[in-house]
Parts: structure tokens; C-alpha cells; sequence
């Protein structure tokens, strides 16, 4: 890499660091760390929502769809749309309007709210195992990018690298620092993309150019005659149905609807901004905000550029790096600007692809700490949330929860696999006990327990147990079978979960609609007692 864009690449990660040093000493409290101190505007927390929903899954999978399937791969995120704004309309308004909510600082304690301790724990156990595998995924992504793109990098080095920054900025600014720095990264992943990732990579798939230089894009005849020649090779190289959106099936929209529209619902990261919105009005308007950004705006964007990868590969513009058509679609794109951009140019689009990784690694980091310092930890021991004692153990918590996700990344290779498995348990898990104790008047502690595991262990069972044909074979039940319309596994774990939760909550409802968790164990999710009122 040349050395302009290296300058470029290190003074963005100096930047970085330099947001999480101007909050260090700021934090007064955990409620500054975790959420913010809760008077947030929308449109920071409406930025850092999207950034972290679509940042680091957009840099390796949008555009792997578009490579596959085309302009059709939009439709994932048209999911991510709804689910933000059906957490607007229902969500919201159910968290902000009670006050016994307003010193909360996890979403395990509304579990502990409406049902008992042991759920609280449950859920914040999976919770920050699906966090911190999440995290380390992400920085294995970065690493991967970094060491692909700079030359004589190997991955643990990579590692290091991503892991430090990412971990160091996010334990001394917690919150704030990830909001603010997820606003920058969101700005700069926008920039790279609108005016030099898309323009660049359509204009190199005319052909007849091995590198775009700075007197080309300032050549407007050539600018011209060259954009109808990409035009051309798109529509000479695609089959015709990517470019249409008709190009998927029923199941497909389903499968990404079960798995997605529910992440609105038991996320971590969002209930944290939830409670660091300074007013339901806030953050109504943060929910709608990231669902115009995720759909139309990053979806189309991100299967662009991977249909214009997919030429690139049609054409043999990666046989100089000795992979010819045969690329792997989610490394597509990050080839083809690689093989495209001038100096300078490339120092940026890098910096923006490091930017979509690190939004989505430190919120999930910040998640994972809450879970543990507040759910597990708080489970036990009773500290104070505004004491300075409890800020130094969530920095602790939080820089042990990032080392800890660093040497996962460096010492498995299936980390991808380790965080799907756990973000299903997550979702098929929690999706259906937070709903019925937000819409349901009927409380049961024993339905939302068995709910949580049943759900998620019969995803996990099906997805363990399920081949890359679709075929789930349990030679020690002797079954062996396929699913039904080859629906995602997520479906019939949110359906055990909801048929168990039904029947427990009727069979075994809590005792009294008053009866408190927090009377059975000491903890830091304690609910604000109500004020008695008189008539």
C-alpha cells in the first residue's frame, strides 16, 4: 500500500482513539458508560442504531448477495426497515412510558421487571455470549481485510491491531465514545461509498482501464463515453434477472424476516439507546431515522457494488491476483476496489470499510460488558450505579470481555459459525418472553424460562444437526428429515418458544400480578418502587 494511503488509514484510527480519550474523563457513572447518560438526540442515536445494525455485516454480506443473486438481495434489509419501524409504533412507547424503567441499563432487566431473577440471569447469560462472539466476528473481519489489502501483514498482527483500537477507545469512552465515534464512521462509510466506491467501480467495469487516475474522473467526455461502456458490460455480463427484484423466492423473504425483524425486539445494543434517548419522541424519530438508512438507502448501495464485483469477476479483472471467476462473493468487492482505486482513494474507501467493522464491534462489546457487570455480576453482589467504583468495573469488565474476544479470533476458525449459533439462540431465545411480557397482561417466571431455553436449543439442534442441503439427520433419535418449504430452523425454534410459553403462563401464571424478583436475591436491576397514591 502505497504510502499516502497508510498516512490516511493510521491518522483515522488516531482519530478514533482520540474520541475515546475525550470521554475518559467525562463518565461520571455506569449511566454515562452504558447508556449515555440518557439525554442522547435522535439523529446521533438514529446514525449509531443503522451503523451498528448494517455497518460490519454490510462490509462482508450485502454485498455477497448482490454478487448472487442481484439487485433482489435489497430485500434483506427492507426486513431491517420494518423491524425499526415496527419498534417505533410497539416498542418504544412500552419502554419509555414506564417509570420503572428509567434507571435501567440492560434489556435482561426488564425480564427481571416482569418475571424473577432466574430469568434476568438466563437472559443476560445469552445475551453476553452472543455479544461477545459477535465482537470477536468482527474483528476477525477487519483483521481479514487488513491483511488482504496490506501487503506482508499476516492475520494475528492484523488482529492486534483491529482488536486494540477497537477495544481501547470503547473501554475508556463506553457509550458516548461509541455513539459519537459510530456517527463519524457512518459519515465516512457514506462518503467512501457515494462518491468514490460506487462511481469508481461502475466506471471500471467498462473496461479499458487498469486503474482509474484522478485526471479520468475529472474528464467529463471520457467520464461519459465510459459510463455508457459499465452499462453495456452490466447488461452483456448479468443474466437479466438480477437486475430486476423479483429474483427470490417466498422462503427467502420469510427466512430473513424471522431471523431479522425480531433483532429490533431483544438486541442489547438498541434497548441501550433506547434508555440513552433523552424522550420517547427522541428516539421514535432515531428508530425511523435508521430505517429509511438501512432501506432504501444501504440496501441498494450495497448490492451495487456487489453486482459490479460480480462483472469484475466475469471479466477476469482478479486474474492478476490469481483468482480468476472463482471468488468467493463476500471478498468480491473489497478485490475489485483494491484492484481500481488510485492512490489516495484507496487510503479512504479503506478507512470507511474499517468504519462499517468497528460501529458494529464496539457496540457489541459495550452490550456484552452490560450483560455481565449488570445481569450477571449485578445478579450477586448489590453495588451502586452512580459510584466510581462501579465505572472502573465496567472498563475492567468491558477490557477483559475485548481480550477475551481478541484471542477467540485468534485461536478459532469458525468464529462465524460460533456467532450464528449464538445470535439464533438469542433471537428464537428471548423474542417470544419479551413479548408477552410487554403485550400480555398473564405473567409466568416458569414459561419465560423454559421458553428462552426450549427456543433457542431447538434452533441450535437444527442448525447443528442440518447439512448444506438442508437435510437435518439425529442418528440418535434415528430421524432424518428436511424442514418444510426449507424454512429457516429460527421459525420452528420461535414456535416452540411461543407454544411452551402459551401453555406454561396458563399453567403455571406468577402468583400475585405485585410479586417482584429482586425480593428473592440483592442485585443492581432492581425496578423503582412505585409511588402509593391517594384518592
Amino acid at each position: 500500500m502505497h504510502i499516502i494511503d497508510l498516512t490516511i488509514f493510521v491518522l483515522y484510527m488516531l482519530a478514533m482513539l482520540g474520541v475515546g480519550f475525550y470521554f475518559l474523563k467525562k463518565n461520571q457513572g455506569a449511566d454515562d458508560y452504558y447508556v449515555g447518560g440518557r439525554n442522547m438526540g435522535s439523529s446521533h442515536i438514529g446514525l449509531s442504531v443503522v451503523a451498528t445494525d448494517v455497518g460490519g455485516g454490510f462490509s462482508i454480506g450485502l454485498g455477497g448477495l448482490g454478487f448472487v443473486m442481484g439487485l433482489s438481495g435489497a430485500w434483506m434489509l427492507f426486513t431491517g426497515l420494518l423491524g425499526a419501524w415496527l419498534a417505533a409504533v410497539f416498542l418504544i412507547p412500552k419502554v419509555k412510558r414506564n417509570p420503572a424503567f428509567d434507571k435501567f441499563l440492560t434489556f435482561p432487566q426488564i425480564f427481571g421487571h416482569y418475571f424473577n431473577a432466574r430469568v434476568a440471569l438466563l437472559a443476560g447469560i445469552i445475551s453476553a455470549i452472543g455479544y461477545t462472539g459477535f465482537t470477536s466476528s468482527q474483528i476477525l473481519a477487519g483483521a481479514k481485510l487488513a491483511s488482504g489489502t496490506f501487503m506482508n501483514l499476516d492475520l494475528n498482527t492484523a488482529l492486534l491491531i483491529m482488536g486494540i483500537i477497537a477495544v481501547v477507545y470503547t473501554v475508556m469512552g463506553g457509550m458516548k465514545a461509541v455513539i459519537y465515534t459510530d456517527t463519524i464512521q457512518w459519515a465516512i462509510l457514506m462518503g467512501g461509498l457515494i462518491f468514490i466506491g460506487i462511481p469508481v467501480s461502475f466506471l471500471a467495469v467498462g473496461g479499458g482501464v487498469e486503474q482509474i487516475s484522478f485526471g479520468q474522473l475529472t474528464d467529463f467526455a471520457w467520464l461519459s463515453a465510459q459510463s455508457g461502456r459499465s452499462m453495456e458490460a452490466i447488461r452483456s455480463t448479468l443474466p437479466a434477472e438480477f437486475l430486476t427484484l423479483t429474483n427470490i423466492t417466498w422462503q427467502q423473504i420469510v427466512n430473513w424476516a424471522i431471523t431479522i425483524i425480531p433483532i429490533w425486539f431483544v438486541g442489547m445494543t438498541l434497548y441501550q439507546r433506547i434508555y440513552a434517548c433523552r424522550d420517547e419522541r427522541t428516539a421514535k424519530r432515531a428508530w425511523y431515522l435508521a430505517g429509511l438508512f438501512e432501506w432504501p438507502i444501504m440496501a441498494f448501495m450495497g448490492v451495487s457494488l456487489g453486482i459490479l464485483a460480480r462483472v469484475a469477476a466475469e471479466q477476469g479483472m482478479f486474474d492478476a491476483l490469481g483468482m480468476g471467476a472463482a471468488v468467493d462473493p463476500e471478498s468480491g468487492l473489497p478485490m475489485l476496489l483494491h484492484s481500481v482505486l488510485p492512490v489516495g482513494l484507496m487510503g479512504l474507501m479503506l478507512s470507511a470499510y474499517f468504519s462499517a467493522i468497528l460501529s458494529t464491534a464496539d457496540s457489541c462489546l459495550m452490550a456484552s460488558s452490560g450483560n455481565i457487570v449488570t445481569d450477571v455480576i449485578g445478579h450477586f453482589t448489590n453495588t451502586d450505579p452512580d459510584s466510581p467504583r462501579m465505572l472502573r468495573l465496567s472498563q475492567l469488565i468491558t477490557l477483559l470481555v475485548g481480550a477475551f474476544a481478541l484471542w477467540l479470533a485468534t485461536n478459532m476458525t469458525n468464529v462465524l459459525d460460533l456467532m450464528l449459533y449464538s445470535y439464533a439462540f438469542m433471537v428464537s431465545g428471548l423474542f417470544v418472553p419479551i413479548i408477552g411480557a410487554l403485550f400480555w397482561k398473564r405473567r409466568s417466571s416458569v414459561a419465560a424460562f423454559w421458553a428462552m431455553l426450549v427456543g433457542g436449543a431447538t434452533t441450535i439442534l437444527l442448525q447443528v444437526t442440518m447439512n448444506t442441503e438442508g437435510l437435518v439427520n439425529m442418528p440418535w433419535f434415528d430421524l432424518s428429515f428436511n424442514l418444510p418449504y426449507g424454512l429457516d430452523p429460527n421459525l420452528f425454534g420461535l414456535t416452540a418458544a411461543l407454544v411452551l410459553y402459551i401453555t406454561l403462563t396458563i399453567l403455571y401464571p406468577n402468583k400475585t400480578e405485585k410479586e417482584k424478583w429482586q425480593k428473592t436475591t440483592p442485585s443492581n436491576t432492581r425496578s423503582i418502587p412505585q409511588p402509593i397514591t391517594s384518592n
